[in-house]
């Protein structure tokens, strides 16, 4: 709140004083800072102190209290002086920063934006100021959903960076737009933004922490553009770069000294959120490439990372990250046949999104897209269908509605009489008929053995191995069936190490192998034994009524119900 007014009054710095004592007291003592900044305005200031104290005020009310109105009045105040007093930038860019984030908070998205327009527009010889409502216009229009504003503003940003001169800056810029063609899937312009920043980042000389986070940031959006691809052998080299990237900036200790160019005064994310980051990129990795105990141990760590980070910081990517990482081992628990556990983390994802409207609308249907999986897994398969018809409703992602919509699919083809939707649900997945109809389980074997997708391989190999034994080919039978079940218990995935038993046990009948019958048939009762047991676990949970609810916020109470009401035959 330092105050840089020429020859300032005594009692304005008296008053100010404090004000900051009350507001930096532990706890604060928002109200008293409050009335020390009010007594400013008794004493019929000049404007430059009366802007300033407008802002403070507007600022202190912002951040701490929820008297919106009031604090709304103070910023708008302090931005109209603000513009008529020469040379005070940092005021002036200030209060339409904060108010505009005022603004969005209370949905007036339509204020927000002219204002911001306004300040980008006068703030040009300002480097600093210029470059932060950029980035902060930029991602009002990401929140929205409008990609191509925010993709040109973070392009008008990187141009300006490069006319001031500053690289670190023009790199954040570029690597942000980056991460928003990704999002949009435009990957003809991502090769070219991402080689442009790869050379950018190699060849800028400066503060190794800066440096080394914009590695990180390069890194990462290479990484998930592999794993987008579902390249995950290939990824390899990326990811293991990004991993010692991460030990290198956890060993520098941040440096005090400011940069000498005011555009360069930006940090991508505090070191202990990019650790976060790359955990969770991590346990993306090990999930695609089929290696779940591995994706456990990092969420574990993550998980754990995030707990003590959210204990001092209330920044909203922490939850973001946490939701996202509760959703990939929701999805490890039941490949893995732990049901129960992941019953309680879908119930965990709940608890988050009650707590955060946007991250609700964000990951709501995904949400239940995962009560549809857990549905199938206890074989609801009406509750399935509901919760994937919803998730359905909420999305607008290609890629999700395709996976929802062939999981729907799976749900009609176990029921067995839903031929006819099935028809229409895969006339909605290719309505062009743009790829072959005839599916190449071979071909699919092929691919996902190049780039190691464990878990499809495995799919793929029982599936080949099933068929073949429903043709009388036992040899060749044999020979998907036992690779299959190998990698399914290294994975492991219970579902193909039941079905890949129950096979063996039937080719070894077949084959006249009575002791290797036999030992298929033990290890076929026991997978079917912990799956029952852990069905019954599940289904007794109160949060297993959450398999009802398909519509508006997560319910806040979860009823106890009497025990399991599904059978687990169809699974058997």
């Amino acid at each position: 709140m330092a105050s840089n007014v020429e020859a300032p009054e005594r009692w304005y710095l008296a008053l100010l004083g404090f004000a900051e004592h009350f507001r930096t007291s532990s706890p604060p003592k928002i109200r008293l800072c409050v009335h020390c900044l009010q007594a400013v305005f008794q004493f019929k200031p000049p404007q430059r102190i009366e802007a300033r104290t407008h802002l403070q005020l507007g600022s202190v009310l912002y951040h701490h209290t929820k008297n919106s109105e009031l604090a709304r009045s103070h910023l708008e105040k302090a931005w109209f002086i603000s513009q008529q007093v020469p040379q005070f930038e940092d005021v002036k860019f200030e209060a339409a920063s904060i108010l505009s984030e005022l603004f969005c908070q209370q949905n007036l998205v339509d204020s927000a934006k002219p204002l911001l327009r306004k300040a980008i527009q006068i703030s040009q010889q300002t480097p600093y100021w210029h470059c932060r409502l950029l980035f902060q216009l930029a991602q009002l229009h990401t929140l929205e959903k409008d990609l191509v504003s925010a993709c040109d503003l973070l392009g008008v940003g990187a141009e300006y960076a490069r006319v001031v001169g500053s690289e670190y800056t023009r790199a954040l810029f570029l690597l942000s737009k980056g991460m928003l063609l990704l999002m949009e899937r435009k990957l003809g312009e991502v090769h070219p933004l991402l080689t442009l920043c790869g050379t950018i980042v190699e060849n800028w000389q400066g503060n190794p922490i800066q440096k080394e986070s914009l590695r990180v940031f390069f890194l990462v959006l290479q990484v998930t553009h592999y794993l987008d691809a579902g390249q995950v052998k290939s990824v390899k080299p990326c990811l293991k770069q990004l991993q010692q990237c991460i030990q290198t900036i956890s060993t520098l200790h941040d440096d005090e000294i400011l940069p000498s160019n005011p555009a360069d005064l930006f940090h991508w994310l505090p070191k202990e959120h990019m650790c976060v980051l790359v955990y969770l990129v991590t346990v993306m990795h090990s999930m695609q490439a089929g290696y779940l105990e591995k994706a456990q141990k990092y969420t574990d760590k993550a998980l754990m990372q995030l707990e003590k980070l959210k204990m001092l910081d209330c920044s909203p990517i922490l939850s973001t990250f946490q939701v996202i990482l509760l959703e990939h081992i929701i999805m490890c628990r039941l490949v893995t046949g732990h049901k129960a556990t992941a019953l309680q983390e879908i119930s965990q994802v709940c608890q988050l999104c009650q707590q955060s409207p946007r991250l609700f609308t964000n990951h709501a249907a995904q949400l239940h897209t995962l009560l549809g999986l857990y549905c199938i897994s206890v074989n609801c398969m009406d509750n399935a269908e509901a919760q994937f018809t919803t998730a359905l409703r909420l999305t607008t992602h290609q890629e999700l509605w395709t996976y929802i919509v062939t999981n729907l699919a799976s749900v009609y083809i176990r029921e067995g009489n839903r031929h006819q939707e099935l028809y229409s649900l895969l006339e909605r997945i290719n309505p062009d008929h743009n790829f072959p109809v005839r599916r190449f389980l071979r071909e699919t074997l092929k691919m996902s053995n190049a780039e190691d997708l464990n878990r499809l391989t495995a799919c793929s190999l029982v599936l080949l191995g099933h068929i073949f034994y429903v043709l009388g080919n036992h040899r060749e039978s044999n020979n998907m069936v036992v690779p299959a079940m190998q990698l399914a218990s290294k994975i492991p995935d219970m579902s193909v190490q039941l079905w890949s038993s129950a096979l063996l046990k039937d080719l070894n009948k077949a084959l006249g192998n009575t002791m290797d019958a036999h030992e298929a048939a033990q290890m076929h009762q026991n997978f079917s034994q912990q799956l029952l047991q852990d069905h019954i676990a599940a289904c007794s949970l109160p949060e297993h009524n959450l398999i009802s609810w398909t519509d508006g916020p997560p319910p806040v109470q979860i009823q106890a119900q009497n025990g399991p009401t599904t059978s687990l035959a169809s699974l058997l």
